[in-house]
């Protein structure tokens, strides 16, 4: 048999596929659509007759608003409410002042261990014996 040599190609942004449902939109952007919507009708109805046409239409439009960035605004694969805690996160708490201290784990958990493996091998070392009785002799006579 002969092998053939065909490749498949498959686009790469194939996890970012989304249904269309409604219109082409998407279940997601559908529901906050229908949502927003209404939460403009609800205010316009409510609203019109004590503050007029012009200042109604802008209330609509900043009820709706947030309701349409849930369904359609998407930034580095988060929604918008993950955008939202992020940046809630990020800026509110956790806004302390990071310093770059370097650390070494190794040498806290053994310090010990190591100053008396230090004072041992002093004891047992005849130069490092000679030159900390010298170094006792400066200091007394200093």
């Amino acid at each position: 048999m002969m092998k053939s040599n065909f490749e498949i190609k498959i686009n790469k942004e194939i996890r970012d596929y989304t249904e269309s449902i409604f219109f082409g939109l998407s279940l997601r952007q559908s529901i906050f659509s229908i949502i927003a919507c209404g939460i403009a009708c609800g205010i316009f109805f409510l609203l019109n007759d004590t503050l007029g046409t012009e200042i109604t239409s802008w209330l609509c439009m900043l009820g709706a608003a947030p309701f349409a960035a849930f369904g359609f605004i998407r930034f580095q694969g988060m929604y918008t409410e993950d955008i939202v805690k992020t940046i809630f996160n990020s800026l509110l708490l956790s806004s302390r002042d990071l310093i770059n201290k370097p650390f070494n784990l190794y040498n806290e958990v053994f310090e010990p261990m190591i100053k008396q493996s230090r004072k041992e091998s002093i004891v047992h070392d005849k130069k490092l014996r000679k030159i900390k009785k010298a170094e006792q002799r400066k200091n007394k006579s200093a």
